[in-house]
């Protein structure tokens, strides 16, 4: 990853004319800690009740960028690994905001995105259906999470200098596949001819700059489900465009742990509804042979219809992917395309004031109209009340359903009826709203023990210059993205500005999938999850035409009807820690088993601890272990952490009863490793059984790394 970062200052200096440019803009940016408790709580993504938290590969973190114009107008944009958003916890960071900033911030102009990692605790989204298979609400991933988010915007406040915005773009190839192929073919031939691929491969990149030219940091969407990582991974992950965001990091914070350091690097979610990372494509788990393509499912005894990434495993497939994304953006910052032919290719000064608008949207009772250009007539387009379909139940390739049901069903059965009526049962309207789609779950009707899915949504878009970005509350696939991004281009247009438009998916609240009316009437996972029917993204068009032409003309808008407020009927299944023991003779932070006097080059350190729960203390913004290289007699330096993607750390009950449990620390030792002596040290809390949590720390023998 090594650029020639002189003739990168070549070109800075050249775009800001001979050094006469003046600032436009005050920018910052900033990073924080929002790991959730590692262990005994569900992920959020893959909907696996069995996907339960065992440790860590790597920490996860939300990155802010804030910019404010001569004027003053201000927006701010976070892009946090997490599986999406939810409004309670946007409401949470604008409360905690406001509290210390008055009115700056508001829930118009801030943006909270997720990466859509499947690989972090859950319990954070305040709706029964996206929470149900954490077992409820947990309110320690919903206070990290939210104090986390919180503080990396202050920290980009804080942060604020004047300074300068570019604008990149590039194609990437080889990181992404259309999962859902046969449904992009409903799609007009005539518009599928616009573009090369069944998937967005452009990279896009707004990079921050101080006066002086230093870079400060670099946001990248790019459309690509966080999925590297299958539904089997049991340790916090921020998966492949967080591990790119690692390495950019890496790239521009030279000897700091990751996490740490002035720059920040971002890889934020796009489009993805349709979009996988699994680039080998879907085989059968157990034969090999080729899925289905309409339905995704295998001959009896051939196994499950699973995708897989480049690697050998999916740890190896998230690297390979995440190197591949942030060489990518590194040549964008230092000027350099991938190819001379490449046409996506872009680098400019953005320039203009800065905008935002927002609106809450009740979307099973918006009526309205929208323009088709395909039949050039207007469309009545209406919403329906949340359902999700029979296809939803079947899963994706990267992560398949259970039970027998099918991608593409498109006709009900009467025992998974009775079983939905038994919940809530749909209306007649709402059946017919739907159609095609048979209804699985009416999740609109269900109200116990409270709302299970939104029927509210929040639709927002923020101008930076010349730049739009489409906050949309949701996963939209390819070209639904793509027809958005050119209706909103075209409404800008309208008023005069040209302007590059940028999809930020699963923004500050989660309602499912988008796809197009025609992708809808397929009925695949992502049609099955369009949960406010065959008119969801006609809607969207609609209303994001209306707020650009707004945005534009400097007017206001309705707020519309805000989502309820819920924190106060949250429930939950999930226990917390009663109490830890160890066995006797040995107490905690006792290393039960040493490392080897000697290692080589990838070799593997293992290490176990006698350990506590590690809910008892999250060490936000620190570590529960650190590997230290000697550097002299009297001095250590810690080399890597729990956020190191060279590490892991697997925590496991030795005896449920006694609440005994021990660690597992691994570290992969890679080419990059300086040889000499090391060490491992593990810091925790214990919880004492008549109350009270109490600190320990452990520390191994020294083992030298010899060199290669």
């Amino acid at each position: 990853m090594a650029f020639n970062k002189i003739a990168f200052l070549a070109i800075v200096a050249l775009t800001s004319f001979c050094g006469l440019a003046t600032a436009s803009y005050r920018v910052g940016v900033g990073r924080a800690d929002i790991t959730g408790p590692p262990v005994e709580i569900n992920f959020m993504g893959y909907a696996n009740i069995k996907q339960v938290g065992r440790g860590i590969h790597t920490r996860v973190f939300a990155r802010a960028f804030v910019v404010e114009d001569e004027n003053g107008n201000r927006v701010a944009f976070v892009s946090a690994d997490a599986g999406m958003m939810g409004y309670g916890l946007k409401r949470e960071v604008v409360k905690r905001l406001q509290a210390r900033y008055g009115n700056i911030y508001h829930t118009d102009n801030v943006a909270i995105s997720g990466t859509h990692t499947h690989g972090a605790p859950g319990g954070f989204l305040m709706h029964l259906l996206y929470d149900i298979s954490i077992l409820g609400f947990v309110p320690q991933t919903f206070e990290v999470m939210a104090q986390g988010i919180y503080l990396c915007i202050k920290r980009a406040t804080d942060n604020l200098v004047d300074g300068k915005i570019f604008l990149s773009k590039r194609t990437v190839y080889d990181v992404n596949i259309n999962r859902s192929p046969s449904s992009y073919l409903r799609n007009p031939a005539e518009e599928r001819a616009q573009y090369d691929h069944d998937t967005d491969k452009q990279l896009t990149q707004l990079r921050f700059m101080d006066m002086e030219n230093n870079l400060l940091g670099a946001f990248n969407w790019y459309a690509v489900h966080a999925t590297s990582m299958n539904n089997t991974n049991k340790l916090v992950t921020s998966d492949n465009v967080g591990y790119a965001a690692l390495l950019l990091e890496k790239e521009y914070n030279p000897n700091k742990m990751p996490g740490k350091g002035k720059f920040v690097g971002a890889f934020c979610s796009s489009n993805l509804g349709d979009v996988s990372p699994n680039i080998m494509g879907p085989k059968c788990s157990i034969s090999g042979n080729e899925c289905d393509l309409l339905s995704s499912r295998c001959p009896a005894g051939e196994g499950e219809c699973f995708a897989s990434g480049p690697g050998k495993d999916m740890f190896e497939s998230t690297q390979i992917l995440g190197n591949r994304l942030a060489d990518a953006a590194l040549g964008l910052i230092n000027g350099r395309p991938a190819d001379p032919d490449d046409k996506n290719y872009l680098n400019r000064e953005v320039t203009g004031d800065v905008r935002f608008i927002h609106q809450f949207v009740d979307m099973p009772n918006y009526n309205g109209s929208t323009y088709n250009p395909l039949s050039r007539k207007i469309d009545k387009v209406r919403g329906c009340q949340p359902a999700m379909g029979y296809s939803f139940a079947a899963g994706t390739t990267d992560g398949p359903g259970a039970f027998s049901f099918e991608q593409g069903t498109t006709t009900d059965n009467a025992m998974w009826n009775f079983v939905r009526d038994f919940i809530a049962a749909p209306s007649q309207e709402d059946i017919a709203c739907h159609a095609p789609k048979p209804i699985l779950l009416a999740t609109g009707r269900a109200t116990f023990p409270y709302e299970w899915q939104p029927k509210i949504v929040s639709d927002q878009l923020l101008k930076i210059g010349d730049v739009i970005i489409a906050a949309v509350p949701c996963e939209f696939t390819t070209m639904a993205g793509r027809r958005l991004r050119n209706q909103i281009g075209a409404a800008a247009s309208a008023t005069g500005t040209d302007t590059e438009v940028i999809i930020a998916g699963l923004t500050n609240i989660y309602t499912s999938y988008t796809v197009t009316p025609e992708e809808y009437q397929a009925q695949r996972y992502e049609a099955a999850s369009t949960i406010f029917g065959p008119h969801t993204h006609s809607i969207y068009m609609d209303v994001f035409e209306r707020l650009t032409k707004a945005m534009m003309n400097n007017q206001t808008v309705e707020p519309g009807p805000s989502p309820p407020y819920m924190n106060d009927v949250m429930l939950s299944l999930n226990t917390g820690v009663l109490f830890d023991g160890h066995p006797i003779n040995t107490d905690f932070g006792y290393v039960k088993s040493q490392p080897n006097k000697e290692y080589g080059i990838n070799d593997t350190v293992k290490v176990t601890y006698i350990s506590g729960n590690p809910r008892n203390n999250l060490f936000t913004e620190k570590t529960y272990f650190t590997v230290e290289r000697k550097i002299n007699e009297d001095r250590w330096k810690v080399a890597y952490t729990d956020a190191s993607w060279e590490t892991k750390m697997i925590w496991h009950r030795t005896n449920t009863i006694l609440g005994f449990s021990e660690l597992d620390i691994y570290w992969n030792i890679s080419p990059q490793t300086l040889p000499g002596e090391y060490r491992i040290r593990h810091s925790g809390e214990y919880k004492y059984i008549l109350g009270g949590k109490y600190p320990y720390e452990g520390l191994t023998h020294s083992f030298t790394v010899k060199e290669d």
